[in-house]
């Protein structure tokens, strides 16, 4: 008897074996449960941590954004604030510039004048011996000379030949009635007419060339008797050299004037 084995054992151990196998999968290897419960909430929470960072990084780039915008604006008021800034040093400066000018032009005529009242003042932008006009300062030179020696002689002087071109100038010369004296026109290879020196202060004849090819069939022209005249440029007159005048300034004025008693 106990050694017959029945239908209801059988079915027994081939439950028992169908579950092992199930329980060790196809290849002998035991396959893990069914995750629990703690999985779906470990899940949840991790999910709602992605949504709270994903919503915290938006905060942080909207607060950026406004951060940027600030700091553009400021950039841009700030550079407002430096063109105005120069734009007014360039107006002050301007301002400060004409001043000076004024104030120049102020001594010049204050120095002029006592020039004349008081020849012994030093606020004379000229050499000694030159005469001043305006803005330039002239002089004679009665040591008879060539053209092309007498260039060389005012330009020694960091001055020129005397070139008239306004009609301030040419009373200027009259006045002072300079004759047989170079000018400062350009030497021609013909003889030409004698024309007054009121036609020539527009002229283009003005020296502007070099005379280091200067030969002996070249004419110059001369002042002589408010006239001008041309000669060979070869042959000997006086000079007349002319040079921009030093700027005066007011502080020129005041400390220029020697003490008395003073050699």
């Amino acid at each position: 008897m106990s050694e017959e084995v029945t239908y209801a054992d059988l079915k027994f151990q081939d439950s028992g074996k169908k579950e092992n196998t199930q329980e060790f999968g196809n290849f002998g290897i035991k396959v893990p449960p069914a995750p629990p419960h703690t999985w779906r909430q470990r899940a949840l929470v991790l999910t709602l941590l992605c949504v709270l960072l994903l919503i915290g990084l938006g905060v942080l780039g909207g607060i950026l954004v406004e951060k940027l915008n600030k700091l553009q604006n400021f950039n841009e008021e700030l550079q407002r604030n430096v063109s105005l800034q120069v734009i007014h040093d360039m107006n002050s400066a301007k301002k400060i510039g004409n001043l000076s000018i004024t104030l120049q032009e102020i001594a010049t005529k204050l120095c002029h004048q006592l020039s004349i009242e008081k020849p012994e003042h030093k606020c004379k932008p000229c050499p000694k011996n030159w005469m001043w006009h305006e803005d330039s300062c002239y002089i004679v030179i009665k040591l008879p000379e060539t053209w092309q020696k007498s260039d060389m002689l005012c330009s020694a002087q960091n001055a020129s030949l005397l070139k008239i071109k306004n009609k301030s100038v040419l009373e200027f010369i009259k006045s002072r009635k300079i004759y047989a004296s170079w000018l400062g026109l350009s030497p021609r290879k013909t003889h030409t007419v004698s024309r007054k020196l009121d036609e020539t202060i527009i002229s283009s004849d003005w020296f502007t060339r070099n005379t280091n090819d200067l030969n002996d069939s070249m004419y110059c022209g001369y002042l002589y008797n408010n006239r001008v005249n041309y000669a060979d440029c070869t042959e000997t007159k006086r000079i007349i050299c002319e040079k921009l005048a030093d700027p005066m300034k007011i502080e020129d004025i005041l400390t220029s004037e020697e003490p008395a008693g003073r050699m």
